[in-house]
């Protein structure tokens, strides 16, 4: 069976991204790293539920060219859009988020996807993060 282990994400400021992800989402260090290659720094963070995410620093990393402000905007190149998380309490999760500090993108709001309803925020750093929230069926 294949299941999909985690999202990477290149971030400017490691310490800073570990912090927002615990604070808005509830991720924890699960083992924090170094490539040895161009002072590169990691970390695997780990959600009460499971779910992986691994955050990487590169001094003097550039800022992603393709990348809109909007859900709309990124998919408008190729590449990373976003990642989303599971939010069984989609309004509490996105108020949480952005009392941690991020940014609102698209409000709380009906997918597109029957009985499921979504939201999307930037990270401090501007990532979206998409918030699902599925009806029980």
């Amino acid at each position: 069976m294949i299941a999909l282990d985690h999202a990477g994400l290149t971030v400017q400021d490691l310490d800073a991204a570990v912090a927002f992800y615990g604070a808005a989402f509830g991720f924890a260090s699960e083992h924090p790293f170094e490539l040895g290659v161009d002072g590169i720094r990691g970390i695997m963070l780990r959600h009460p539920d499971g779910a992986r995410l691994e955050l990487f620093a590169r001094p003097a990393s550039a800022g992603g060219e393709q990348r809109g402000r909007t859900p709309i905007e990124t998919i408008a190149f190729h590449g990373y859009g976003h990642f989303a998380l599971t939010a069984p309490d989609l309004d509490a999760v996105f108020a949480q988020a952005i009392a941690a500090g991020a940014t609102e993108r698209v409000s709380p709001r009906p997918s597109p996807e029957p009985g499921v309803r979504f939201a999307f925020v930037a990270d401090p750093e501007g990532n979206l993060v998409e918030l699902v929230g599925r009806s029980a069926a």
